[in-house]
This record gives C-alpha cells, structure tokens and sequence, in this order.
C-alpha cells in the first residue's frame, strides 16, 4: 500500500452559542485550518503501530502482537466497519489502560492527559476496525488547528484517523466524481460515525456536532432538545465559502463557567432572558433561510451585509448575556476602526476566540494594519476561510503541479515532519482554499456528497 493522506478541517461556532444549552438552533461551519494524517506502511518484518504527533511532542510505537486484540475481537465485543457504536465498552476500555499508562511517562500532568487521549482514540479505532494481521504503519499528524480552543481540533484528528484506517481496510472506495451520490452519502457516514468513537475517547460524551462538521465540511445547524439523546444535525451542503479572520485573545476561559453564568441570568430574570435565547434561535434559522436561499450570492456584497448582521446583532444579544470579555470587545473595536467586517465571539466567550466576516474592504493593506495592531496587544491572527471541504485524501501520497503524468512531489514521513509551523504545513501538503486554488492531487467526499432536498439539507442523527 502506497503512503497516503488524509486531512479534516477545524470549526467554528457562527451563530446560536449558549441558546444550543436550552434546546435552540446552533450553526457550526468548517474553516480552512486543518489536520492532516500522513501514513507510512513498514516492512513485514516491522511488527510496530507508531503514532507521531509533533506538534504536542508526542510520539509512542506498540508492537502489534502485543496489542489487545483477542478481547475486542472477541465475539460479544467485535464492531464492523458497518456498525453503528454510540457508546464505549468499558471493559474494552480498560483493556487499553496498561497500553495507554506507557505513553509520554515524563510529560506533565496536562501534556499527558492530551497524548494518552489521543491515544486512546487511536488504539480504540484501530483495534475495533482492524486486527492482528495488520501490517506495522507510521501514523503521523500535523494540525494548522489551535489546540483546546473550541475549534473542534480533536474532532478534526478523529476524522483522520477513522477515514485512514477506512481506507487501510479497503472499506472506503474514492471518493471520485464518479462516485454514485448514495455510495459517497454512505461512505461519509461511516467516516462520521468512527470518528464520533473517537471523540467520545477524548470527550467522554460529545455531541457530535464537531465530528459532523469535520466529515461533512460546509456547514451544519444543530439543535438538542434534551441530553438524553443524540442531537438533530443538519448539514448546509450549500454553505458558501467567504474570507473569515480569527483571533485568539489567548485569554483562557471556562466553558462551564459561562454556562453556568447564563443559567443563572435565566433563573433570576427568566422573562428577560428567554426573549434574548429565543432572538438568538430566530438569527440561526435566519442565518439558515438566508444560505439556502436561490437569491443568495456570495459574491454580492448584499448578502454577505446580511449574514453579517446577523453576527453582529448575535454578538450584541451575547453580549447583553454577560459572556463576551474586555479582550474579545477590544478586537471587535479595532475591527470596526477599520470597517473591515462583522465580528463576533465563537464559542463559550468570556475569551477564547473572535470570528469576523470580512467584507470587501479587507484589502491586504489594511489587513497589514490589523495584524500590526493585533500583535502589539498580544492577540494571534488566522486569516481563513468559512464552509470549505470535508473529509479529504491524497492517495498516493503525492502532490501534483499539473496533469498526472507529469509527476508531483511525494511527501515523506522526514519532509512531513520538518514543515515548520502552520505556514509551513501548508505549503508542503495544504488542499487549498477556493475552487481556483485547489491542490492537483486532493480529492473530497463533500466533492459529490450525498442526496440533499431541494433546499440543500439532509437531516439525521449523528452518533
């Protein structure tokens, strides 16, 4: 088997934050940072399973005969690539603990915990879906992602993991443009469904939004009418992409804090507050309408305004709910100096990140005149871009400067492992951004993905 790769991207929350707590309408939508997976296939006589990721400084083999195959092949515990898993079996769980104990041992405390949980959602996937003849591999990721800030990077890692060892089992075919629209619908979900098990290995109980997101890419409206089951997740297939600017106040910050100050707003002053949840579903479902629309043109500068608005009044109804911070309005104040866009907080708030739809005055000059100002206060700057692909794969390998018989440039475990930094990544392996700027050689799923009705939506369950 050739080196391959495959890649998921990163998301962002665009509208409905903390109103998705009490049973309202969220949208979520890919951005253009990523992770990518490059994998290695060893000799025969190399019996070891190795998992490289840099950019935490973990690495750790196992050799494959020692792996705990027999008890998640076991009759009463053995998945199928086909199988639908919405829980972990606690003993298979167990069962990896002393595999899992052996990994990053002199790391600190939280570095540890990061390595093993991303080890943990290997080993889960790898044991459930392949088995003891499996040849010994080199599983090396790379993320442009920020790590643990609310940009969905673990999911993004899941779904490379459970998309390459699709592949390794011959189980995935393309995708291609070729491909049959109910073959690439099937092909995704399964995709998505493994890469949920691995997110419930590093989150426990997810909601499989983030997971849903990186498979599918576009966009996704969610909503949960109750933690006993699963959310209601439906994918934006005409999601269009737009230039987005994200901004890390790197003030850290407490998701259950901000939940737990927004309930009490709501038991205090209830009358108050559920009209402020309630506006924030109807910019959601506006938000929604508005995409799928047939007037709706990206390249006009109408329709970006509007959805434009539509952050800027969710940020406000935020706002008034107390979880926006000093930091994220002082990004917000210097983005509206400028008149460069719309800007609102993603995620939790109380730090965390900014997301500002930029309009066609964000020419790279004055974007230079941002970043300038946004470095001397300390913020970091991703300028990216807003509902682009899913699920990838480069197979083989190689990267493609023009027609395939004029050759590429192969990627390799050593030119993978010294990019230096995002920029870096990108260069060497990166899929592009935007119809004209796609890379010669990386194909999608989302490319011909599956049935939609006529306002562009399928709607399942996810997990």
């Amino acid at each position: 088997m050739p080196a391959f790769m495959t890649s998921a991207p990163g998301k962002v929350i665009v509208y409905g934050e903390h109103a998705v707590v009490y049973g309202k309408a969220a949208m979520a939508a890919a951005i253009s940072l990523r992770s990518y997976l490059l994998v290695t296939a060893l000799t025969k006589s190399q019996r070891t399973i190795t998992l490289r990721f840099p950019d935490i400084g973990m690495e750790h083999s196992w050799k494959i005969d020692h792996l705990p195959w027999s008890a998640f092949s076991h009759p009463s515990k053995k998945k199928y690539y086909y199988d639908l898993v919405d829980k972990l079996d606690p003993e298979l769980v167990e069962v990896m603990q002393p595999h899992l104990s052996v990994v990053s041992p002199k790391a600190s405390p939280a570095d540890k915990k990061i390595h093993q949980n991303a080890a943990s959602a290997f080993l889960y996937l790898l044991l459930s879906l392949g088995s003891k003849s499996f040849s010994g591999c080199i599983y090396t990721i790379r993320s442009t992602i920020p790590i643990g800030a609310g940009l969905g990077s673990s999911a993004s890692i899941s779904v490379c993991l459970s998309s390459a060892i699709l592949l390794q089992l011959r189980t995935l075919s393309g995708p291609h443009p070729d491909q049959p629209p109910e073959e690439a619908e099937l092909q995704v979900e399964r995709i998505n469904r493994w890469a949920f098990v691995g997110e419930m290995c590093i989150h426990g109980n997810p909601s499989g939004v983030d997971n849903t997101v990186a498979t599918c890419g576009k966009a996704v409206v969610f909503k949960r009418g109750d933690y006993t089951s699963a959310p209601t997740v439906t994918p934006v297939r005409n999601f269009p992409e737009l230039p987005l600017l994200l901004v890390n106040t790197r003030q850290s910050r407490s998701t259950a804090t901000e939940v737990a100050k927004v309930a009490s707003l709501r038991k205090s002053h209830s009358s108050i507050i559920e009209p402020i949840l309630e506006a924030i579903d109807k910019i959601t479902e506006s938000a929604y309408h508005l995409v799928s629309s047939s007037a709706f043109d990206s390249k006009k500068s109408g329709s970006v305004q509007k959805l434009g608005d539509l952050m800027k009044i969710n940020h406000g109804l935020l706002a008034a709910l107390g979880v926006s911070h000093p930091k994220l309005e002082r990004i917000r104040e210097l983005v509206e100096s400028l008149d460069l866009g719309w800007t609102k907080l993603t995620g939790a708030g109380g730090g965390g990140s900014a997301i500002t739809l930029l309009n066609s005055n964000a020419t790279p000059s004055s974007l230079q005149g941002l970043q300038r100002q946004l470095d001397n206060e300390g913020f970091e700057k991703y300028q990216t871009t807003l509902g682009g692909d899913g699920v990838g794969v480069l197979w083989p390998a190689v990267l493609r400067s023009g027609s395939e018989d004029e050759g590429g440039e192969e990627i390799d475990q050593e030119n993978f492992l010294n990019a230096k930094g995002i920029e870096g990544v990108e260069m060497l392996v990166g899929v592009g951004i935007g119809a004209s700027e796609k890379r010669e050689g990386w194909k999608f799923w989302s490319n011909v993905g599956p049935h939609v009705d006529d306002e562009g939506r399928q709607e399942y369950t996810s997990g």
